[in-house]
């Protein structure tokens, strides 16, 4: 076994296998080891360890039982399972190892603020996250992805996470699926079926009721979007948005949060929906405020803004955004619709708003026309709820 010690630190590198045969002996060898560096943390590096043995196991226990500080990092799954089914992973600190996965030439199907949806293969795609320290993110997105499968809302079903370079990524299982988006450009002449697709998924989203508590509330995000503008806006403005938020009530309902066609995909006549780190409860107005962003919003002063993130054209995008409002209150009249567009934008230009302020201070015409755009808007409406 080689070991090294380093910041008080000593780290040993198991390899091969520990079984019956050589568990005593590998007992040995991790005292001796530890009788020459006897200070600090131990780590147990299992990343070339290819098989233990409940001998072994033993021998671990009987190693930790006299540290303070003990861990065991970059597990293989299997090594892992093994620690996980004995229940060694809850008596001591056990980590997975991540195995690592090359992007280069795979196809980008979707890409939001967080992270950027490659394609891997014809079975699977990956989410590879912005930020470089997104294990507690992906974790969270895995859960929320499995709140909404059991809720029977058919997402993208998580199995892996791997590195990407110095990045992590998590896979997803998508069975020879594809993005709408991608299907509006390979047949536009079925464009309004898939658009159906898209606004039957959005329904089946929103009429599914979630446990309080577990989600949060888009509500109480758009409050924090409001509030956060309080300097930039009329006194008037700025008191009449925050109570026209306000007066929304609230619902247990879902909403996706980042709901376009690059996040819904279609295979064998099944929509199933991805990018979940997003989901929220709320009334349906807080989602399509969001959709309104993605397909017109982003983009009236530069439609390539609207073009580079929805991989359609301008023209496309409002198609789809317009049949999408169509489908969804197919049973109101265009009045009722053309209402609808105008509570959205409200709570859209005040995410729009406030995101470029924050991230592109010096797009001075930009920021300009987004706060024109929200003062007359919220003097137009009474009331924001759908």
């Amino acid at each position: 076994m080689n070991s090294t010690f380093e910041n008080n630190v000593l780290t040993i590198y198991p390899e091969g296998n520990i079984d019956t045969t050589n568990a005593e002996e590998v007992g040995k060898e991790f005292e001796e080891i530890r009788a020459a560096h006897p200070e600090g943390a131990v780590v147990l590096d299992m990343d070339n360890l290819k098989y233990i043995s409940s001998a072994g196991l033993r021998q671990i226990l009987k190693f930790k039982k006299r540290e303070k500080e003990f861990s065991i990092i970059n597990c293989s799954s299997e090594i892992y399972e093994i620690f996980e089914i004995t229940g060694f992973a809850e008596m001591m600190d056990v980590r997975k190892g991540y195995r690592h996965v090359s992007v280069d030439g795979c196809e980008v199907i979707g890409e939001g603020s967080n992270g950027v949806v490659y394609r891997l293969n014809p079975d699977t795609i990956i989410k590879v996250y912005k930020n470089n320290d997104a294990l507690e993110d992906i974790k969270r997105e895995r859960e929320l992805a499995k709140t909404a499968l059991v809720l029977g809302v058919n997402t993208a079903i998580p199995f892996d996470v791997v590195k990407v370079g110095d990045k992590y990524g998590s896979v997803f299982e998508l069975l020879s699926a594809k993005s709408l988006t991608k299907l509006i450009i390979q047949d536009p002449e079925n464009k309004e079926k898939y658009v159906k697709v898209f606004a039957d998924m959005l329904k089946e989203i929103h009429g599914t009721e979630v446990k309080p508590g577990i989600l949060p509330s888009g509500k109480q995000t758009a409050l924090g979007w409001a509030e956060w503008l309080k300097d930039y806006l009329p006194e008037e403005t700025y008191t009449k948005l925050h109570k026209l938020i306000e007066d929304v009530p609230e619902s247990n309902h879902m909403l996706h949060g980042d709901y376009h066609t690059s996040n819904v995909h279609y295979a064998n006549n099944e929509a199933i929906l991805i990018d979940m780190d997003t989901l929220a409860t709320g009334n349906p107005i807080f989602e399509f405020a969001s959709i309104y962003l993605a397909y017109k919003g982003y983009g009236e002063l530069d439609h390539a803004a609207v073009e580079k993130f929805l991989k359609i054209d301008w023209d496309t995008a409002d198609y789809v955004l317009n049949k999408l409002v169509d489908l969804y209150f197919e049973d109101k009249d265009d009045d009722y619709k053309k209402e609808v567009m105008e509570k959205a934008r409200v709570i859209g230009y005040t995410r729009a708003l406030r995101r470029t302020i924050k991230r592109t201070p010096d797009q001075t015409e930009l920021i300009d026309y987004y706060k024109k755009q929200l003062i007359e808007c919220v003097d137009k409406v009474d009331s924001l709820a759908v």
